[in-house]
């Protein structure tokens, strides 16, 4: 059993949370309605790959990186916390533009 690519998830969707909650982007600034939008976002992805798997486009590798454990025929542990990075990286670039862009906007109308 490797943990790599698994510790790699955790740590990058804990850098997200980190630059999250230090901008105030996503998570932080609206919890509950991010929330929704990440589960639905990885509820849907899910589906996704569920179809694919079972139409066999969707099949496990076998790196060495894996941990192993599957949550389902061909389905291991790290995909939904790839979706969930997927999704929050998603969400915290839109903002951070939006957020860059609105403050563009602003500075060009008063200079």
């Amino acid at each position: 059993m490797n943990l790599g690519y698994l510790a790699a998830l955790l740590v990058s969707i804990a850098g997200m949370l980190v630059l999250d909650w230090r901008y105030r982007l996503f998570l932080w600034r609206a919890p509950a309605r991010a929330a929704l939008t990440l589960a639905i976002g990885v509820a849907l992805l899910l589906v996704v790959d569920l179809v694919a798997i079972s139409l066999g486009v969707f099949r496990v590798g076998d790196s060495p990186l894996l941990s192993g454990v599957m949550l389902a025929p061909h389905l291991p542990l790290e995909e939904p916390l790839f979706l969930l990075f997927l999704c929050l990286l998603t969400m915290v670039a839109h903002e951070l533009v939006q957020r860059i862009r609105s403050r563009r906007r602003t500075a060009e109308r008063e200079g």
